[in-house]
């Protein structure tokens, strides 16, 4: 049968504009994959180097904006990243699901919430809007009842409805160039090219019947409209949270059938009867984010669901098909992914998804961030009104505590050179290769849960300890969240939320540790305080780190004076070097005979040569023995004439001591960020011997 030639002629239509300003750049035709590789991609400075546990990996800038942005999951990001441009440069992801696996509370949802917002941002920049189409004057042609326009269900771009115009691809390709598209960029278009939805085809065809054929007449019942970008409405990005199996449906996710829509129509071959808005996937089908949240604890028939739509790319309603332009991202716990995959048969779903199990978060300078998230930036008020104060080391002691109980039980090792290495701090002679080589031994382990960072106290039971310490009769009373009582609320969310026995022993054994490496800490603010002096730890540390390397100098004169170049300032310092000192420092930390101080020497050297190229404000107050070492040694001589600062501070009976404890306490106020209760409850805990290992 002889092919039907269809004309053009007169004025423009909204459709040819359209495609006049992609020609000329100031619209896009692009799928999801592209417009989510550009956003991360496109630009200068969008990308860092970093170190990650020893290994060099890239940054994303993108991610690391906002005031909540996403904190570490740099292997996750990076795999996301090379998920989508694979997708975008034609690759198999293109046909995949992005799946994040891991343990509740880890940030998975996070995640995909952040980027779906940061996706939606990016498309409501002028030039980077989407468009879609719809049809007009339908009264004209009959069969719609009071139904007057119609949009795409899904959202297809207007480029594929100008691609899709003839059934001739010729002649498309003619339309595209009259309205001025060169060669390539058609080229470059069709790489892009998909049908059209059944009920834009159909009607389509309807409209081009009744102005017989003339693409002129046709154009002026289709109008061209921005997408809208909606979080509430699911336009653009939506979610879809998996539910339980009576009230879940297929219907959730493709839509159905629609009553009132047949009402209106009189063809009942009409694919518009079908309602596509009423399911999830049609309203991000434009270019859209789709996320699957416990995607594998949907029901059997909601999966296949998933496996068709992420494979064929279209929904499937008896037989009729509407291709999609989604991104599909998903998220599922351990618990529930085993499961599924003991159902062998489900395997196929699986293959089509690019699994990546997410750790928890490892490094405990990044914990800080996520804990100030957890304990908020909202000024905090006890239940009568009144401010709440936040002791300074309520953050340390939350963050050590929960990034030991993920570090996994290793004999090379301890879970504190773990936690330091793997924020990229001294953790004595032991290095970064060591901890390279324990993880990925772990990372070898077939069982998921045994590699390293998988298993430990989520960000759920962080939020659940701060409430606990927030409710309890002393936080009220004492109007001041002291750190030294998150012990008991972390003991109690151990005891009450961790079920399996060994999980529960091990976090409790991290506890004590945590609470070891907090009293460390408590004994450099102690310090500061009795020296009336914020930073006096951190310059005591690093006058002993310059004694030892100014000792061995050829210059040094027999007044034991040295002088250096201080790196922060670039000006030279003369420094007194003192043996006693140095010597009273280093067998603090059991160095004793002269061969085992030199090597450490030798140590504090080179990570002062290393460190100070890279950062010149480094301090060595990660180095937790040696600032103890150096703390004590303080203590020992200064406090020597009171007999101990335990002492001094224990018993206020005589007017000298409580004229030290007051001064203590208005330093501890004025100058280290302390109230007057955390401050008392401060100096009384360092009295104890409560955690001194």
């Amino acid at each position: 049968m002889a092919q039907k030639r269809i004309t053009t002629t007169g004025t423009k239509s909204s459709l040819q504009v359209h495609v006049e300003n992609v020609a000329a750049g100031k619209r896009r035709f692009e799928n999801v994959f592209q417009a989510v590789t550009r956003m991360i991609l496109d630009g200068d400075d969008k990308i860092d180097k970093v170190t990650v546990n020893g290994r060099s990996t890239f940054d994303f800038k993108v991610f690391r904006e906002e005031k909540k942005h996403i904190i570490g999951m740099f292997d996750e990001i990076n795999s996301f990243v090379s998920f989508v441009k694979d997708a975008a440069e034609g690759g198999s992801s293109s046909e995949m699901a992005f799946v994040l696996i891991g343990e509740p509370g880890n940030g998975k949802t996070f995640f995909v919430d952040f980027l779906s917002t940061k996706y939606r941002e990016f498309i409501a920049i002028p030039e980077n809007r989407r468009y879609s189409f719809k049809f007009t004057g339908l009264d004209k042609l009959g069969g719609y009842g009071k139904i007057t326009h119609i949009e795409s269900q899904t959202f297809e771009d207007p480029m594929i409805l100008a691609m899709n115009l003839f059934e001739d691809k010729n002649q498309n390709i003619d339309f595209l160039k009259k309205c001025g598209l060169k060669d390539d960029q058609i080229k470059k278009m069709y790489k892009n090219y998909r049908p059209l939805g059944a009920c834009s085809s159909y009607i389509l065809e309807q409209i081009k019947d009744y102005c017989d054929n003339d693409i002129n007449k046709a154009l002026g019942f289709i109008d061209i409209f921005q997408i809208p970008i909606s979080e509430s409405r699911g336009t653009l990005t939506g979610k879809y949270a998996a539910k339980d199996k009576i009230t879940s449906s297929a219907v959730d996710l493709l839509g159905e059938e629609s009553i009132s829509r047949l009402l209106h129509i009189t063809d009942t071959d009409n694919p518009y009867r079908f309602d596509l808005r009423r399911g999830a996937l049609a309203r991000v089908a434009g270019g859209g984010i789709h996320f699957a949240d416990e995607i594998f604890k949907n029901k059997k028939d909601l999966v296949q669901v998933y496996l068709g739509v992420i494979q064929n790319r279209t929904i499937d309603i008896e037989g009729f098909k509407w291709p999609l332009d989604t991104l599909i991202v998903a998220t599922s716990n351990n618990s529930e992914f085993s499961r599924f995959l003991e159902e062998k048969e489900q395997a196929p779903i699986v293959d089509r998804c690019r699994l990546t199990y997410m750790s928890h978060n490892t490094n405990y300078r990044l914990q800080e961030k996520l804990t100030a998230y957890s304990i908020g930036g909202v000024d905090k008020t006890t239940f009568t009104g009144e401010k709440l104060h936040i002791d300074p080391n309520l953050n340390y002691a939350i963050s050590v505590s929960f990034i030991l109980s993920r570090m996994p039980a290793n004999d090379k090792l301890t879970p504190v050179e773990m936690m330091k290495l793997s924020a990229g701090e001294v953790a004595g002679e032991k290095s970064l290769k060591t901890l390279s080589e324990v993880i990925d031994d772990l990372n070898r382990d077939p069982d998921v849960t045994k590699r390293f960072g998988q298993k430990g106290l989520g960000h759920r039971n962080l939020g659940r300890a701060i409430q606990m310490l927030l409710e309890k009769s002393g936080t009220q009373e004492g109007k001041c969240m002291y750190a030294g009582d998150i012990f008991g609320a972390i003991e109690a969310v151990i005891l009450d939320y961790v079920q399996e026995p060994g999980d529960r022993a091990k976090y409790l054994a991290d506890l004590k540790i945590a609470k070891g490496l907090h009293r460390k800490n408590i004994m450099t603010t102690i310090f500061n305080a009795y020296m009336d002096e914020p930073n006096a730890v951190e310059k005591d540390v690093l006058n002993y780190v310059n004694m030892i390397i100014g000792v061995d100098a050829k210059n040094l004169g027999a007044d034991k004076i040295w002088t250096y170049r201080d790196p922060q300032t670039g000006k030279l310092v003369p420094l007194k070097i003192d043996e006693t000192f140095i010597n009273s420092v280093e067998e603090r930390m059991g160095l004793k005979n002269e061969e085992q101080k030199q090597s450490y020497r030798t140590t504090i050297s080179k990570i002062y040569g290393q460190k100070m190229i890279k950062d010149p404000n480094y301090n060595f107050m990660d180095n937790n023995d040696l600032v103890k070492a150096v703390t004590d040694v303080r203590l020992k001589s200064d406090v020597a004439g009171a007999g101990s600062l335990v002492g001094a501070l224990s018993n206020r009976t005589n007017e000298e001591n409580q004229k030290l404890y007051n001064r203590m306490i208005e330093t501890m106020i004025d100058k280290l960020g302390y109230c007057t209760t955390c401050a008392q409850k401060t100096i009384e805990y360092f009295c104890t011997q409560d955690d001194a290992n």
